[in-house]
């Protein structure tokens, strides 16, 4: 089976009243999500990127978006583990889960139109 790699690009706005602090621990442990999440096969973590941050574009197009984020995958399978049964993945939805007003996610894998 050929691996692809997967982009999954996650942004979001925190609920109004939601202190910087509250906003920044929520992205580190999304960041720390690298080293948490580990595959059920190997025991190893399978996260091959992360990074991220606070929303710094002028152009005025986020329509409410904060923070954005990039997690990169070596495969579609990866990636919906992580999202489907991860239980670090899981256990962080749940975290931030009171904190956010908005949520998108987009996944792509480069080169594929």
């Amino acid at each position: 089976m050929l691996k692809m790699p997967l982009i999954h690009i996650v942004m979001f706005k925190f609920k109004p009243g939601t202190s910087a602090t509250a906003a920044e621990d929520a992205c580190q442990a999304l960041l720390a999500l690298k080293d948490s999440c580990v595959h059920p096969e190997s025991k190893k973590p399978y996260i091959k990127s992360v990074t991220g941050g606070k929303d710094n574009s002028p152009e005025g197009l986020q329509k409410g978006i904060e923070y954005a984020f990039v997690v990169e995958f070596e495969s579609t399978a990866d990636r919906d583990y992580y999202v489907a049964s991860d239980p670090a993945h899981q256990a962080f939805v749940q975290m931030i889960s009171t904190k956010i007003e908005i949520a998108q996610a987009v996944d792509y894998s480069p080169g594929q139109f």
